[in-house]
């Protein structure tokens, strides 16, 4: 698929920009040349000192202004566009800046994208978009709204999906580190809610999702992985388990901002009209079009009840299922 094929990730140094290019290398996949778009010049040095490979370019910018970013663009087949503010409290004191990356910043990839006649864009988003009740959420949810907006456009080049994933294992600004430094520092673990559920995606089912989106997707599709879920008690007590430490103390400190008790990675109105294929659910695009009739004077005769797909309403992990997931973990081998 990227055989002789020019890559673009947007804010390609984070956990999926350089987890995606090591599972690349990892597997042998043959490609033209992969572009990295990011502003952190220093994560950009870091990454670029770890692969020192010649067909890997990083190029500095912002996805906010990509006025003078047409060379970035020129000849790319495929755009990963991960690039996003993502932290909850940083959002809630400056939704602005969210504003002008997840929803600004999306809007400018996709524009440079039709311009150039990318193939396909794929656009990363996040389960805190399904019901938002927080600043990140809602910037992505209206990011995945762009994304179907450009696809309804009448051009015919550029194919714009978007996956949707939850919780990234042990990727930057996760639990999982924190508690793991916790523990290893024998101080008290803080926990927000015992009872509280989260979806738990190691990064390779991540990057499965966004490889599966790119080779399946049509324009406007918008594709889901099923996730297993636990409790975040589970969670402790199988890092416990594994770093022997049943007895560690535990420290309640109540559901934080802009936090949910449990996350969705579908609506009940989405769940209704989706498609289950194999691991994942397809939503298709509605196709709608500039007929405001669709939206004030009809409506679907036959419409299926479903519920959402939340992370409390499936199958969710026993302690002893956790701990096997938390075990591939390089970040667990690192410190047993």
């Amino acid at each position: 698929m990227f055989n002789k094929k020019i890559i673009l990730i947007t804010g390609g140094t984070g956990s999926f920009g350089s987890s995606f290019i090591e599972y690349i290398i990892k597997k042998k996949i043959p490609y033209k040349e992969i572009r990295i778009l990011s502003r952190d010049e220093k994560k950009q040095d870091d990454l670029r000192r770890v692969l020192n490979l010649e067909k890997i370019k990083f190029f500095l910018g912002d996805v906010r202004d990509l006025s003078n970013s047409d060379f970035i663009f020129h000849n790319v087949d495929y755009v990963f566009h991960a690039s996003a503010y993502k932290q909850v409290p940083s959002c809630e004191f400056f939704p602005m800046e969210a504003y002008k990356t997840n929803v600004l910043g999306t809007e400018n990839v996709l524009q440079k994208s039709i311009q150039h006649k990318v193939k396909s864009v794929v656009c990363l988003s996040t389960d805190k978009a399904v019901y938002p009740i927080n600043a990140m959420g809602i910037s992505k949810a209206m990011m995945e709204k762009i994304a179907l907006s450009k696809s309804l456009l009448k051009q015919n080049h550029t194919n714009i999906c978007v996956t949707r994933y939850g919780n990234v294992l042990a990727s930057r600004g996760s639990v999982v580190p924190l508690f793991i430094n916790q523990i290893l520092q024998n101080k008290p673990v803080t926990v927000t809610n015992l009872e509280m559920t989260r979806f738990l995606m190691p990064m390779n089912d991540a990057i499965k999702l966004v490889l599966y989106a790119l080779k399946n997707g049509n324009n406007g599709d918008l594709f889901v992985r099923k996730t297993p879920s636990a409790k975040i008690i589970t969670v402790l007590e199988a890092l416990f388990d594994i770093f022997k430490k049943k007895n560690h103390k535990i420290k309640i400190i109540g559901n934080r901002h802009g936090e949910k008790l449990h996350e969705s990675l579908l609506t009940a109105e989405e769940a209704a009209r989706c498609l289950e294929q194999n691991n994942y659910f397809k939503i298709t695009s509605d196709h709608r079009n500039m007929n405001y009739g669709l939206y004030y004077s009809q409506g679907l005769t036959k419409k299926k009840n479903k519920k959402e797909y939340s992370s409390n309403n499936i199958n969710i992990l026993t302690v002893k299922k956790v701990k096997k997931l938390l075990l591939k973990l390089n970040i667990i081998k690192k410190n047993i």
